[in-house]
């Protein structure tokens, strides 16, 4: 069976690794320079470092598991602190213990006000604010679960779904306190959250693709099916190039898998054309002496007005970044709407970033180095109903065969979770052909 991946992100990277591992040939199709999506390793002041995605959740099997299966298993490191702090009412304070945002206690350090109250829980679809704001009041959202979400989604709570993105909370009812709460008090240790590769996460993209046959700056134009295969246009549009085969996944955002699906799955194609993106960049700085800080980083609630949302000291956190005796901080800027704040040229944003984290770690001298890496279009939006749309377009793919789609639109923005979906979708073919 030959087979075409539309897209070299670690989702079209995870489908074609197990399409191949299950004995199909396969051919990558990616319309940039390089593979690996959000995964991307550069150059800082002398040292190789991850400019996009720099860890990756490790209580989802996905991640490790593929990092074992491309014989990265002597890399795999997990951070030296996870210890977390929120810049609000001027200084950085320790984050209490919550789950996802929901406090388990009404100590908060100073951060919010609790305004507990016992609210049934709706049977539709919400968003995180309003399910939040009704049990524990709007601080609560504004200084704990807003800056959370943003972290993961770059969105607004009064935005992103309960159901898509904060399922943890749906699950604690209607008394939210109580129940996380005793769910902190009940938690035994189960391992490391989080996991990270020794040079950066930034090398598994080429480890999963090594021995897979990869097309590089090959736009995918336009899929139609020719019988009971498919034809793909590749290439600029004044030399195109026809690439037959018998199944496609298509692994591409949300608006490019949009236009490809239109005419073979059409129901799916318009629901994944109302799905939004948000742009972010990441601002990494080196320097040779660090700040009086010993946690991970911070996050910083929108409703404070600052420029930055997040910042993390990857020299506290892990210890292959210690080990270059710099000090490595990256700061993280843009949420959802914020389109224009982007617009800044890298001078300006790389020093109003900068100034920002002078104002929550106080003195830091001038970097050695600085790089501005933006994600234009990076992080889908999970909006109310999106769990909704993604059955709709899931119930139109199983219906034509030969053609799957995964990636980070779908359920789960995580590098755990687009992986999972890559492999999903490759699963799902194999066993197609084997039923065949």
């Amino acid at each position: 069976m030959r087979v075409a991946v539309v897209g070299g992100g670690m989702a079209g990277l995870a489908a074609a690794h197990e399409l191949s591992t299950g004995g199909a040939d396969v051919l990558v199709l990616e319309g940039s320079s390089r593979i690996g999506g959000k995964l991307l390793l550069g150059e800082v002041g002398g040292l190789t470092l991850d400019l996009g995605a720099e860890s990756i959740l490790a209580r989802r099997p996905e991640g490790l598991d593929l990092m074992h299966a491309v014989g990265l298993d002597d890399r795999v490191v997990n951070p030296r602190t996870t210890d977390a702090a929120i810049w609000t009412h001027g200084s950085l304070r320790p984050m209490p213990p919550t789950v996802m945002g929901i406090p388990a206690s009404n100590d908060l350090n100073g951060i919010a006000v609790v305004d507990p109250h016992v609210v049934d829980v709706p049977d539709g679809d919400v968003s995180v604010a309003e399910f939040v704001s009704a049990r524990l009041g709007a601080d609560v959202v504004d200084r704990l679960v807003e800056p959370l979400l943003g972290g993961v989604y770059a969105g607004h709570a009064d935005q992103l779904s309960l159901q898509a993105t904060a399922p943890q909370i749906a699950a604690l009812g209607s008394d939210l306190l109580t129940a996380a709460t005793t769910a902190r008090a009940g938690a035994t240790a189960s391992g490391p959250v989080f996991a990270g590769l020794v040079g950066g996460v930034g090398r598994l993209p080429g480890a999963v693709a090594d021995g897979i046959e990869v097309r590089l700056d090959a736009t995918v134009r336009e899929i139609a099916r020719m019988g009971d295969a498919w034809r793909l246009s590749v290439g600029l549009t004044t030399d195109v190039e026809s690439v037959d085969v018998d199944a496609v996944v298509v692994a591409a955002p949300a608006p490019a898998a949009a236009r490809l699906l239109s005419e073979a799955a059409p129901d799916a194609a318009f629901a994944l054309a109302a799905i939004d993106y948000a742009s972010v960049a990441i601002v990494t700085y080196v320097f040779d002496d660090g700040p009086s800080f010993d946690g991970s980083g911070f996050l910083v609630p929108p409703v404070d007005g600052t420029f930055i949302k997040a910042a993390t000291v990857s020299s506290n956190k892990w210890g292959w970044v210690r080990d270059t005796g710099r000090t490595v901080i990256r700061a993280s800027v843009g949420r959802a709407g914020e389109a224009t704040l982007l617009q800044t040229n890298d001078t300006d944003l790389t020093a109003r970033a900068l100034a920002d984290l002078r104002s929550a770690f106080g003195a830091l001298p001038e970097p050695i180095d600085s790089l501005v890496q933006r994600w234009g279009g990076g992080l889908p939006q999970y909006a109310v109903g999106h769990l909704d749309r993604i059955d709709t377009i899931e119930r139109d793919i199983a219906t034509v065969s030969g053609l799957e789609v995964c990636g980070a639109a779908y359920r789960g923005v995580g590098i755990p979770a687009v992986i999972a979906s890559g492999w999903a979708a490759a699963r799902r073919l194999l066993d197609g052909t084997m039923d065949a």
